[in-house]
């Protein structure tokens, strides 16, 4: 099953509280959701592989660790988990970033694909899939499925706020792509809204409600 990190991590708890609360505005949200996208890239690129190089410092020479040639990349799923990304390239800034499109059908619930654009060697990277919510876990399984197509297979997800249903399913659906959350709600309601959540992300993101 894969590993599923729950950050507890006093300033991610701390921002996601500023964005839980409904009277943020939309520079201050996007602020912290990009911030709180940093800190969970620094928990989710935990496992990269290092290899020594030779410099020479001031002082003397030296080894030092490097990143061991491993190429990285970012698939937001749009639109919210645009939001995340700028935040994520100040860690990884070597990062390509490639697009999946999906909206969540009102009625079914169930995520519709409309825009798939990934970089050429897609399949040669480790891939950082994230979206700020993870309701149903229909759009995170639906795009990681796309990925696979792709010939991806190193694929890690991330998420700031997540119901217990979307993190199951994305688990049974997945079981070799490991998780990163920020906080782990209680419920998903009537309407398909995480409980306490913080609403519609794209909507709060982009200003648009």
């Amino acid at each position: 099953m894969s590993k599923v990190t729950i950050m507890d991590h006093p300033l991610v708890q701390h921002k996601i509280g500023i964005i839980r609360d409904k009277n943020t505005g939309t520079k201050d949200f996007n602020q912290m959701v990009s911030e709180i996208a940093m800190l969970e890239t620094y928990e989710a690129t935990r496992d990269l592989e290092l290899e020594d190089v030779e410099i020479e410092t001031p002082i003397t020479k030296t080894t030092v660790k490097r990143l061991a040639g491993k190429k990285l990349a970012i698939v937001p799923i749009l639109r919210a988990g645009l939001g995340m990304v700028d935040g994520m390239r100040t860690m990884i800034p070597s990062a390509k970033v490639g697009h999946i499109g999906m909206y969540r059908d009102p009625e079914t619930l169930e995520p519709v694909e409309y825009y798939c654009k990934l970089p050429s060697d897609i399949e040669e990277r480790e891939v950082f899939v994230v979206d700020p919510m993870l309701a149903t876990g229909g759009s995170a399984v639906d795009a990681i499925n796309q990925l696979k197509k792709h010939g991806c297979r190193h694929i890690h997800f991330l998420c700031i706020i997540a119901a217990p249903q979307g993190l199951k399913h994305l688990q049974e659906c997945h079981p070799d792509v490991d998780i990163v959350v920020g906080s782990l709600d209680d419920h998903l309601n009537e309407n398909g809204y995480i409980v306490p959540g913080l609403g519609d992300a794209g909507d709060r993101i982009f200003g648009t409600k």
